[in-house]
């Protein structure tokens, strides 16, 4: 059993990987403030939370997209577990042929996400990650990292919506009883969610047109339930992928 930590801008997710099935899975947000030792009581914390007997935790992967916190969450697994994680970064064995200007300068989240990808649902493959950033990338016909796009996420939207206005109230990211709102509340969700899910069918069928052939289509992140249902395209969401595929990452180093 290892451990399987990806830090994102907001959210950290934790998990247990067994083979290639999850064990358990948290999200805990992300603080820059917080010191090791508070990062080894949290981490004790969820492991007794899901029962998990520590001496089964072989190892451990991490993914980050927020550097300040790397060193510290080093070193709160090598306190925890008494040995040195695994950083997903240069060096590091994907089985990806990465096809972008600056291979090294991609997200450790959209590698681990598109190793993952391929393994469960192959290539062509089309990825999208919905967290602080929303960001959609592909694998193409001979499974290459080709690359993709970033736009602000769900959340990143609403807050600059409510913050920048007088009027507008924060809401909760459901579905609008109607598409055509009737009252504030109503347009603003339909707004956020309709908008996104469009913004998301659209860049599908560009990157179709540009790749020539379609693909299958996966999603993941913690915004993904509140969107992709919204989605006229057919999108398998998959909560686990990046954990998945920061497991496999580990199996080959």
């Amino acid at each position: 059993m290892i451990l399987a930590i990806d830090i994102g801008n907001t959210n950290i997710v934790i998990g247990c990987m067994e083979g290639e099935k999850v064990a358990f899975a948290e999200r805990v947000s992300t603080d820059v403030a917080k010191t090791e030792l508070e990062y080894v009581v949290q981490l004790r914390a969820l492991l007794d939370l899901h029962k998990i007997d520590y001496s089964r935790i072989s190892g451990s992967i991490v993914s980050s997209v927020v550097p300040p916190l790397n060193g510290i969450i080093r070193s709160s697994l090598k306190k925890f577990l008494g040995n040195e994680p695994m950083i997903v970064g240069p060096g590091i064995k994907t089985g990806l042929n990465i096809l972008m200007d600056n291979p090294a300068s991609v997200g450790a989240d959209l590698i681990v996400n598109a190793v993952a990808g391929y393994k469960y649902y192959g290539a062509p493959l089309i990825m999208i990650d919905m967290g602080t950033a929303t960001t959609v990338s592909a694998l193409d016909k001979d499974a290459n990292y080709i690359g993709g796009m970033i736009l602000p996420g769900v959340r990143v939207s609403l807050d600059s919506l409510t913050n920048r206005t007088s009027q507008l109230p924060r809401i909760a990211l459901e579905m609008p009883k109607k598409l055509i709102g009737k009252n504030t509340v109503d347009c603003m969700k339909g707004g956020i969610i309709i908008g996104q899910a469009s913004a998301m069918d659209g860049i599908i069928d560009r990157m179709w047109e540009e790749l020539g052939y379609k693909t299958a289509v996966v999603a993941t992140g913690g915004l993904a339930q509140a969107i992709i249902p919204a989605c006229k395209h057919d999108i398998v969401v998959d909560n686990e992928l990046t954990l998945k595929g920061l497991g496999l990452i580990y199996e080959r180093n």
